[in-house]
């Protein structure tokens, strides 16, 4: 475009979200709303009870509260807009708001893929060399990592939307998806996006292949060792303690891989679109069901709690019948 070119620059985008199923509008509404509460409580409740049981102040619950927190801000960053849009005639989104929307989702999404890595390390590090474990993972250790995770995922989402702002869009501002993802709005961009899609592509490699690359040299070294437990009963016991983080991880990765390879193009297809509902909603509540159903420290800090409540309640009975 030459510079005496008028440009109208669009100030709202139109989210098209899951409007070609009209007939089941009510199911799904419901349905996503169903999942968005259990996964608000869910995590909710294990962050509490991590926090209220002494017995869970170790690097692994710590990491785990975490990233219970953060699954919390990041289906958050789309399911309450997607549930809105359900009773909306002509869903819209301004372009600031879709910056703001989308800065939040992926600071969350590359800040718990950071967080993987450092749950991953940690594993390594109470396997591999458990008598050393305790002076490894220091509390300050365990806090600069968790750092790290959120400035890692902050500053790669902000130097996204910083180029994002730099692109024009001059229309078409339909977006055949229930969120603003980076994808859909280069392809709605009027100007050059090279830029924005190779720093897309650099931290694309670092969060997701290398961060991938690191998890999974840390489970062959974990596996090695193991291996080389005698005991039965201690490599089940062992095996058990990693079970969970690699099923999450495996989740996370694979569901992600397959969602961004298939709207790489920037379409979105009523499939790629249910496909990003399980990546961005189903996951982060199936996470604290993962880390909590073989989980025998859970386990055993929910029936602490219940026997306290137990007591409180039978001292509260014994005290009205004084």
């Amino acid at each position: 475009m030459t510079g005496g070119e008028n440009i109208t620059n669009i100030t709202d985008f139109i989210l098209l979200g899951f409007s070609d199923f009209p007939h089941i509008r009510e199911v799904l509404f419901v349905v996503f709303l169903v999942i968005y509460i259990l996964t608000l409580t869910w995590n909710l409740c294990l962050i509490v009870l991590i926090r209220m049981d002494s017995h869970l102040h170790m690097p692994m619950y710590f990491f785990l509260s975490n990233l219970s927190f953060i699954d919390i801000c990041y289906v958050s960053s789309t399911a309450p807009k997607m549930l809105y849009d359900f009773f909306q005639a002509k869903p819209t989104i301004t372009v600031v708001g879709c910056a703001i929307q989308y800065f939040v989702f992926s600071t969350m999404g590359m800040s718990e893929s950071y967080l993987m890595t450092v749950m991953a390390y940690d594993r390594y590090a109470a396997i591999c060399n458990p008598l050393l474990y305790s002076s490894t993972m220091s509390p300050s250790l365990c806090g600069r990592m968790m750092l790290g995770s959120y400035m890692a995922g902050l500053s790669a989402s902000l130097s996204q939307v910083c180029a994002m702002f730099q692109l024009h869009f001059c229309g078409p501002n339909v977006i055949h998806h229930f969120f603003c993802d980076m994808p859909q709005l280069l392809v709605l961009s009027c100007s050059d996006t090279f830029f924005v899609r190779l720093l897309t592509a650099i931290l694309t490699v670092i969060f997701g292949i290398i961060n991938a690359l690191v998890i999974m040299i840390s489970y062959v070294y974990i596996v090695i060792s193991i291996m080389k437990i005698t005991s039965a009963k201690g490599r089940s016991k062992a095996f058990n303690t990693c079970a969970s983080h690699l099923t999450a991880v495996t989740l996370f990765y694979t569901s992600g891989m397959f969602v961004y390879l298939s709207s790489s193009s920037g379409g979105s297809s009523s499939f790629d679109r249910f496909a990003s509902v399980f990546y961005t909603v189903v996951i982060p509540m199936l996470n604290p069901l993962i880390y909590s159903l073989r989980n025998k420290d859970i386990k055993d800090a929910l029936k602490r709690l219940q026997r306290k409540r137990g007591c409180r309640s039978n001292n509260r009975l014994r005290d009205l019948s004084c």
